[in-house]
């Protein structure tokens, strides 16, 4: 009877001593915004599928898709720069957050801009997209989610990562009050339908309060906090960074993002795209738990490379203590997941997101050993572990989709996490074996 309360003492304790700590309190909170996401997507699709007919929800979902290839492929790719830089930065900060802001916006518009040009080539599931003013709605939908996506890892360099599920709180809400509001106006899929608009416009409408949270005040709590002795980044120290990052990035996110708009083309019917999506993003976003611990990893890399090897343990541990109870309530419980979509989807769905969370262990492995490559600035390293992933995941799916159908893009992803994280554990251990 007197063994129960100490116990629960004990690991409240834990807690507390981990929120202590800045890369646990960042990490949580960066997972906790992944569960808010999850939890509110989940929303969001439940209501898309109720209140819009499959046609309409899967041409939302391919807008949806298309949109997100440029702005998250270009934005995201700059998160290890941001994560590695933005702490360290010192009076500058704001200018890098800036100038940070103005190449990835231009990157991902002229990269969609590409995409409008070759719209014929892309099959009549895009057609939607040709004119003057769908390519100009387009685009500037594509400069918003684009600095959006940045505005997390910008939160998270200045140890304010606390206010991510905050803002993505607010975000996913009003993308649900919009969604219903929209079902009688906006009823068609497509562009200007009411599940694009309702994604888009409040992604716009968020930019706002987190801007100013970031240049009104986290940022000059940053600079005054980092001393007057901090040497910021030069110019070429980043850029060399920048270079091996950026192309390894790249090369990730088109697994992420371009995946489903092949997927899209090679099905051609956007009810079966639907069910695809739905899965696939449910899947993406289990794999983000890993990811945010590694960028919390790299903030603090970043700051105290003598505790690197310490950071990585403790970063290994928390993870996997996370992670493996998350995959395996996912791969049991996929049907039932899916099920509130509908039985269809749940029996289309169900293979791909079991391997997908599969997948997420050795991905967690992988995630771990990019940021401590990132905190190190060992661009050329990062370039090969992500561009060589990212090669054997577009091997594998183009070779098992004509057989396998979506079911093969689970097996792809598995297959080359898997490998991928088996190559990368002589690395990490070394850098476990660190004295510190």
């Amino acid at each position: 009877m007197t063994a129960g309360p100490p116990e629960t003492l004990t690991l409240v304790g834990r807690l507390r001593r981990d929120l202590r700590n800045p890369l646990f309190l960042q990490g949580y909170a960066l997972m906790a915004n992944t569960g808010v996401t999850a939890l509110l997507g989940l929303a969001y699709w439940f209501l898309a599928v109720r209140l819009y007919s499959p046609e309409s929800f899967g041409q939302g979902q391919l807008m949806i898709t298309a949109m997100r290839l440029f702005s998250s492929l270009v934005g995201l790719a700059f998160v290890g720069v941001m994560a590695r830089f933005v702490p360290v930065s010192g009076h500058r900060t704001a200018g890098l957050v800036l100038r940070g802001y103005g190449a990835a916006g231009l990157l991902a518009v002229v990269a969609a801009l590409g995409f409008l040009l070759t719209l014929p080539l892309w099959g009549p599931a895009y057609r939607e997209l040709a004119g003057l003013v769908p390519a100009v709605f387009f685009l500037g939908s594509v400069l918003v989610w684009t600095i959006f996506t940045l505005q997390d890892v910008v939160l998270a360099g200045l140890r304010q990562a606390v206010w991510v599920p905050v803002n993505s709180t607010i975000f996913g809400v009003g993308k649900l009050i919009l969604l219903v509001a929209l079902a009688s106006v906006l009823p068609l899929g497509g562009l200007f339908g009411g599940i694009y608009v309702s994604w888009i416009v409040p992604t716009a409408a968020a930019l706002i309060p987190a801007s100013w949270l970031i240049f009104k005040m986290a940022i000059p709590r940053h600079v005054a906090g980092s001393g007057r002795d901090l040497v910021p980044p030069r110019l070429r120290e980043i850029g060399r960074f920048v270079a091996g990052d950026f192309s390894g990035t790249l090369s990730t996110l088109l697994v992420l993002y371009l995946v489903p708009v092949m997927v899209g083309a090679w099905l051609n019917d956007a009810e079966t795209f639907g069910y695809f999506s739905v899965t696939h993003t449910l899947g993406s976003m289990l794999g983000l738990l890993a990811a945010n611990m590694a960028v919390s990893l790299t903030v603090e890399g970043s700051i105290d490379a003598a505790k690197l090897a310490r950071s990585t343990r403790d970063t290994l541990r928390r993870t996997f203590l996370i992670v493996v109870p998350v995959v395996a309530v996912v791969i049991a419980g996929a049907p039932l997941i899916l099920s509130v979509f509908g039985s269809e989807l749940s029996e289309a769905g169900t293979p791909l997101l079991r391997l997908m969370a599969l997948g997420v262990l050795p991905m967690a492995l992988v995630e771990i050993r990019l940021g401590t490559l990132r905190a190190r600035s060992e661009a050329r390293k990062l370039a090969i572990v992500q561009i060589g992933m990212a090669a054997m995941v577009f091997a594998t799916i183009i070779t098992l989709f004509p057989n396998t159908g979506i079911t093969g893009v689970g097996y792809g992803m598995l297959i080359s996490q898997t490998v991928t994280g088996l190559l990368v554990l002589p690395g990490l251990r070394r850098v476990l074996a660190q004295r510190t």
